[in-house]
């Protein structure tokens, strides 16, 4: 029987497909096995290249199928799909991602450790606190306007506003007391987020987040999702292939020797890129009259594109400083990145 060198595996709950090849790329393996016999089935075969298409459960399959032998690449999906022949099923995928994982100059997403997923469980939870927090202020802001009252943007002092907003108004007391509960749950969310605030500054402690949060801009919350999301930034060249990967360059639409750059792609991790953004749009408030190279360069920049485009940019720069920081062991210099 001819040898399998690289195997294409389409995960999903229960059941999985498989698709290998030989060293010629003819199919010797088509196979469907269940969740509890994958480990197993792939402990009978011989070494291999295995890829596997990013997603629930990628993570910890790579980890358990690399402690077997194979040598395991997770693709991200969108570079998984011009390999599909056809229509979209379990075995069209397995073999696209077989076909893509054999490519050289394919791209591949770092396989992340148990400790980054445990740090990026955390971010997650905390994201959710402050997205039901955000949710649960916009409900309270829009029952008060039915009063005639509207607050003030922020979320800072908002609980401190809703009181003095009650104790002044006419409210009747039926809905004085809806207005206690929600400020109630609101106080609740508010200190389950102090709480992720605290374990995310414990988790900054690490080495490679306080040099990373010695870039203007970045703090804490940025840091560690930084080391968690991208891992080994040696798997990038430069640093702006890693601001490629989060999505801060420019989409390109160029032929015919003409180029053509439009905004940016967005194609990168959701939850990194606005982090970037907004500890840029932070560093532009807080110019004041600094006369660094850096701050002049940020001013010229607002007073050319304008403060949004100009933010982008800066979170595009600071990224590629990350790089640097996170693939050479550097520490940041005003001086490099003014």
């Amino acid at each position: 029987m001819k040898e399998i060198t690289t195997l294409g595996i389409d995960l999903a709950k229960n059941i999985y497909q498989l698709h290998g090849v030989d060293r010629h790329g003819k199919p010797i393996l088509k196979k469907t096995v269940s969740r509890t016999k994958l480990l197993e089935t792939l402990g009978n075969l011989p070494p291999c290249l295995v890829g596997i298409e990013a997603c629930g459960g990628a993570h910890h399959w790579a980890r358990e199928i690399g402690k077997l032998g194979h040598q395991v690449r997770i693709i991200a999906p969108q570079f998984v799909v011009p390999y599909r022949k056809s229509g979209k099923n379990d075995a069209n995928d397995a073999e696209a991602i077989c076909e893509a994982v054999s490519r050289p100059s394919m791209r591949f997403v770092a396989i992340k450790t148990l400790e980054q997923q445990a740090v990026l469980v955390v971010h997650r939870v905390r994201e959710a606190i402050k997205a039901e927090r955000t949710a649960l202020i916009n409900q309270i802001r829009g029952l008060l306007q039915e009063f005639g009252i509207v607050l003030p943007q922020g979320a800072a002092t908002f609980s401190k506003r809703l009181v003095e907003a009650l104790a002044d108004s006419e409210i009747p007391l039926d809905a004085v007391s809806v207005f206690s509960e929600l400020r109630g749950r609101l106080l609740r969310l508010e200190e389950r987020l102090a709480d992720y605030d605290r374990k995310i500054a414990r988790l900054a402690q690490d080495e490679t987040a306080r040099r990373l949060a010695e870039i203007p801009g970045i703090g804490p919350v940025t840091a560690t999702a930084a080391v968690a999301t991208v891992g080994d930034a040696r798997l990038f060249r430069n640093g702006r292939e890693l601001a490629a990967w989060v999505g801060l360059v420019p989409r390109q639409s160029s032929s015919g020797g003409k180029t053509r750059l439009g905004r940016i792609t967005k194609q990168g991790d959701s939850y990194l890129r606005p982090l970037f953004v907004q500890g840029a749009l932070v560093v532009i408030r807080h110019l004041g009259e600094k006369t660094d190279p850096r701050s002049q360069w940020i001013r010229a920049l607002v007073a050319r594109r304008g403060i949004q485009k100009a933010a982008v940019a800066l979170a595009a720069k600071m990224v590629r400083t990350a790089w640097a920081i996170m693939a050479r062991g550097e520490h940041y210099r005003l001086a490099a990145s003014g």
